[in-house]
């Protein structure tokens, strides 16, 4: 039961079918470890095995192995999931008090039923989404202790993604609260949906984990089994004595069974998860509610992929009515219908008829399961026959219809439907009146991430084809009130701090009046008098100057000018200012929506659920767009759109507006982040100059220009159809990326064709490329500035660590990353504990910028 620390550290795929266990090898040399199929063991007292209750070894041997696969200290087998559920139930005593999530597999609801109704047992089911609320809740529980009002908090009993609604609880964030309020509590994790494959809690600070490994851990429903795994001693003695004493270990034959399934367990799960996907972009696509966490629109996306390594196969979608998701269920011929999961063959089922039907239906509707759910549970098949049977069943259950697309190829789309779950949440919310929020919030925190062009630099000027992708390093800025009338920005990565009087600021020159519709051009007579203002503390082309004229010109225009208090605004940036990576532009979009919502103009997400609305985004971006010409003059828009709304896109031109709703630019949605690794060599950049060199080029040398931009183009048209693939078979992720490495090795040749290229940027090509193997090229406009390297998914910690000494000899900055995450952010529920006051964090290492934002509290995103 104890994982082998001195064992070789394979990848996961090499250790699931690498049993090795020396302390049992086979008296024979077989291969695969023997049935054991014996209830007892001749030998004296004091012998491993006696008795198969106590001891098994092709048990043991199983539960060595998954100690390996889990990195855990213990593993136990035994008969069920539910099994589990039994044995961890017996850590609570009676009056004691669990604290659960409220969206929980119906089976876990039945055993805390039991301990409530048997002994006496507070169980409290609280929304895990929401680290505010939960926070608050272990607060009042520990505090009530402290009191002798409660019993205490024995157990927080989670699960990531929850079944069925696939809501997403940030498990390191949760384990720190309960080790802050109440450390003695167990936390317990449930990991059924995730399997140790994508997800391994232990690590995070989990007491217990346990799975069904009836699911994926074996993969083809022929057997029944659980597994339990901790790292502390104190609570495996227990376990075991418990195992040991009820007798529900698991048997010899289901043991075997369960070690050869786990052998094909990344293979298998690989497989389902591409294919779940592409089946969740199809019905994304239709418009139906789809519950993924593979999707950037899944509300808790960020925090699912800071945890997992991927996003699973079980998905759940809303079609709006109970009795159309009856007949879409009875209607599939290759989906079987059944109440499990985690299996080869695909499956799908209405929890609230099936597996959560043991669940009062008023309660299911207390907790947000619409009777309508159906659970998607994705196999190993082809996926075109999964997507084929899937639109067969909506078209006969009438839950979408054909029509003829303009080029007259068929297409379908969603029928109208009145949604049942949409009229019960207006009751609810009706039943229970929430009070009126202040129309301007006292203080918040939002943030943007910067950009890099991925490909296309130089070229997408001449109408060729580039493609801008986000970055996890992002901007960050908050607002508090001020108690007189004076306004202050504070950047401390600029060493700028300023404050200006409003009575001074020169209101009068402000025309536009419309601030839910920004204007494409800027005021020339409130611009000229912005600057000489400005011109009284800061030089010509001193940055600081730039930003408060940025910062001015918004304010003036979102901000009431006969409000009677100020505001101070602080911003900090984990981006590297001045190096090509949009910093400016996610200054920007922070500006605008603190200004924006501080003032009442946008209202105030109050649901981390949801997505940021795509019309609140737009008029915070269009306002960033303004914002970004006061301090560049004729920005392209890129920078700031992908400020705005994350993920990846397409664009061929400049232009003079720049929201994805008017259909200017392509987001690219089935982009999957990507490592990578920029480097700021630091080297000066004249962009202007470098952009006109390109043109004279072209008109003194067109031919060879010109094919350097046919080639870019091509390399374009191809990197987007690997970062957005058209409905059909997927490339493995491995491919994907080497023929991205490839595209950005060509991409790089031609920017040296056409001489925008530096000797910095080739000393990082060479550092990158030997002995790494990596693939480099220049990002953005500049002939020095930043290069962007394409990192492995399996480069190790320690080949990194290599690279980036190599690096820092030659002075360059370098930044761990990943592009392609979400766009802005608001931060909707603060923890309380949270530095959301200036200045406890206004001076914190860049570095640390990000672990402050992420324990911060809940955010919702565009």
């Amino acid at each position: 039961m104890a994982n082998d620390a001195g064992a070789p550290q394979y990848h996961f795929a090499t250790q699931c079918p690498t049993v090795s266990d020396p302390a049992h090898t086979d008296q024979y040399g077989a291969s695969s470890m023997p049935i054991y199929m014996t209830a007892t063991f001749k030998g004296l007292p004091g012998a491993e095995f006696d008795y198969t209750r106590s001891g098994n070894p092709t048990r043991t041997v199983l539960q060595n192995h998954l100690s390996t696969l889990q990195n855990a200290k213990h593993t136990y087998t035994v008969s069920t999931g539910m099994a589990c559920m039994d044995i961890i139930s017996r850590f609570v005593r009676p009056h004691e008090r669990v604290v659960a999530g409220n969206d929980l597999y119906g089976g876990t609801n039945r055993i805390l039923g039991i301990l409530r109704a048997d002994n006496d047992v507070v169980v409290d089911h609280v929304d895990t989404t929401n680290a505010t609320v939960f926070e608050n809740h272990i607060r009042t529980c520990a505090e009530e202790h402290a009191l002798g009002k409660s019993g205490r908090v024995a157990m927080v009993l989670l699960e990531s993604p929850t079944n069925p609604l696939l809501q997403i609880c940030d498990l390191a964030l949760f384990v720190r609260l309960v080790r802050t309020h109440i450390p003695e509590a167990l936390v317990v994790v449930d990991n059924t949906m995730l399997s140790p494959y994508l997800m391994r809690p232990l690590e995070f600070g989990v007491d217990i984990v346990y799975d069904s490994a009836t699911k994926y851990l074996s993969g083809h429903h022929d057997i029944m089994a659980g597994i339990l795994a901790c790292n502390r001693d104190d609570l495996a003695q227990r376990i075991y004595f418990f195992i040991n004493s009820v007798g529900n270990a698991l048997a010899p034959m289901d043991s075997f069974l369960l070690l050869r399934g786990v052998k094909t367990l990344a293979l298998r799960m690989d497989k389902q998860q591409e294919n779940a996907m592409q089946i969740a972009h199809f019905l994304d696509g239709l418009g139906f509610r789809v519950h993924f966490p593979g999707l950037r629109s899944h509300p808790g996306y960020a925090a699912h992929n800071r945890n997992a390594k991927g996003p699973g196969s079980v998905m759940s979608f809303e079609t709006g009515d109970r009795d159309l998701s009856l007949r879409v269920t009875a209607s599939t011929k290759l989906w079987g219908v059944s109440v499990s999961f985690g299996c080869v063959n695909s499956l799908i089922s209405m929890p609230a008829l099936m597996s959560h039907a043991s669940i009062d239906a008023k309660v299911r509707a207390e907790r947000g399961l619409p009777e309508n759910l159906i659970r998607l549970c994705t196999g190993i098949e082809d996926v075109h026959d999964l997507l084929a049977d899937l639109t067969q069943a909506l078209l006969t259950a009438g839950a979408i219809r054909q029509k003829l697309a303009p080029d007259g190829m068929v297409e379908y789309e969603r029928g109208p439907v009145q949604d049942e779950m949409e009229t019960l949440r207006a009751q609810l919310r009706a039943a229970s009146p929430q009070k009126p929020s202040a129309t301007v919030p006292a203080s918040l925190t939002v943030s943007a991430p910067g950009k890099v062009i991925l490909f296309g630099e130089h070229a997408v000027v001449h109408g060729v084809t580039a493609i801008a992708a986000a970055t996890a390093l992002r901007c960050y800025a908050h607002v508090d009130p001020r108690a007189d009338a004076s306004v202050s920005l504070r950047l401390t990565d600029i060493d700028l701090q300023a404050t200006w009087e409003r009575s001074a600021l020169p209101w009068e020159l402000v025309t536009h009046t419309s601030p839910s519709q920004p204007p494409h051009e800027l005021e020339p007579r409130l611009m000229e008098a912005l600057d000489v203002l400005l011109a009284q503390r800061f030089a010509k082309g001193d940055k600081r100057r730039a930003a408060c004229g940025a910062f001015l010109y918004l304010y003036m225009h979102l901000a009431r000018p006969d409000a009677k208090h100020g505001q101070t605004f602080v911003l900090r940036s984990s981006l590297p200012i001045g190096a090509g990576l949009g910093s400016s532009a996610a200054v920007s979009v922070c500006l605008a929506s603190l200004l924006l919502y501080t003032h009442g103009l946008v209202p105030l997400p109050t649901d981390p659920e949801a997505s940021l609305p795509n019309a609140h985004v737009d008029v915070v971006n269009g306002w960033a767009f303004l914002g970004e010409k006061v301090m560049h003059g004729e920005p392209s828009g890129v920078d700031n759109t992908v400020a705005s709304y994350g993920g990846a896109i397409a664009f061929t031109r400049a232009l003079p507006t720049n929201t994805l709703s008017e259909n200017r630019l392509k987001p690219i949605k089935g982009f999957d982040a990507l490592r990578l690794l920029i480097t700021d060599t630091r080297v000066p950049r004249n962009t202007k100059g470098l952009v006109a060199s390109v043109g004279e080029q072209k008109a003194q040398d067109p031919e060879r220009v010109q094919a350097a931009f046919d080639t870019v183009q091509i390399i374009a048209d191809e990197a987007q159809q690997l970062l957005d693939p058209p409905r059909g078979p997927a490339a493995t992720r491995e491919t994907v990326l080497a023929r991205l490495g490839r595209l950005m090795d060509m991409n790089h040749l031609q920017l040296v064709q056409l001489r925008v290229g530096h000797p910095a940027l080739e000393t990082v090509r060479k550092a990158c490329a030997v002995p790494h193997a990596l693939h480099t090229k220049l990002t953005g406009g500049g002939g020095g500035g930043c290069a962007i390297t394409l990192l492995r998914d399996n480069l190790s910690a320690d080949e990194l660590n290599v690279l980036l000494q190599t690096l820092a000899t030659h002075g360059f900055t370098t930044y761990e990353t990943s592009v392609g995450g979400p766009g802005m952010g608001v931060l909707v529920h603060p923890s309380s504990h949270s530095a959301l006051h200036a200045a406890q964090w206004a001076d914190a290492p860049a570095d640390q910028l990000a672990t402050w934002a992420s324990a911060s509290g809940t955010w919702a995103f565009a």
